[in-house]
């Protein structure tokens, strides 16, 4: 059974598997998960703003926890969009050296736009994840 404390326990890496699997969530369990660990409040206060029993916002988070943890595991969508993200870093700097290698040998204008496009957009999907 989960302590108080331990519910804190790790709260950024819950923040961001909320990120990834908080839809997955119910919106009751949402915004319990939510006013708990983003807006800080103590399980006496959600429980008095949510008219429900500390012990129901405890078990609500310690379910959340245990879904979003699960999820995590399964589908590790987290570790997917990082690999992702690093290859898509990786295309961007080879479509700069091309870029700059072309405009050095003085090649073609119309293979210059397009690793202009490949850069952009490599550095767009970059920023997004």
């Amino acid at each position: 059974m989960h302590s108080d404390h331990a519910l804190k326990e790790n709260a950024v890496e819950m923040c961001l598997l909320f990120d990834f699997y908080g839809a997955m969530l119910t919106p009751r369990q949402q915004e319990i998960f939510d006013l708990y660990y983003n807006d800080d409040l103590s399980l006496a206060e959600i429980s008095e703003q949510m008219e429900i029993s500390r012990q129901a916002v405890r078990d609500s988070l310690v379910r959340s926890r245990n879904v979003l943890t699960e999820l995590d595991e399964r589908l590790d969508l987290r570790a997917r969009s990082a690999q992702a993200t690093d290859t898509l870093k990786k295309i961007g700097l080879l479509a700069a050296e091309l870029l700059e290698l072309n405009r050095r040998e003085k090649r073609s204008a119309e293979y210059d736009l397009r690793l202009a496009e490949i850069y952009r957009l490599t550095k767009k999907a970059t920023e997004l994840s």
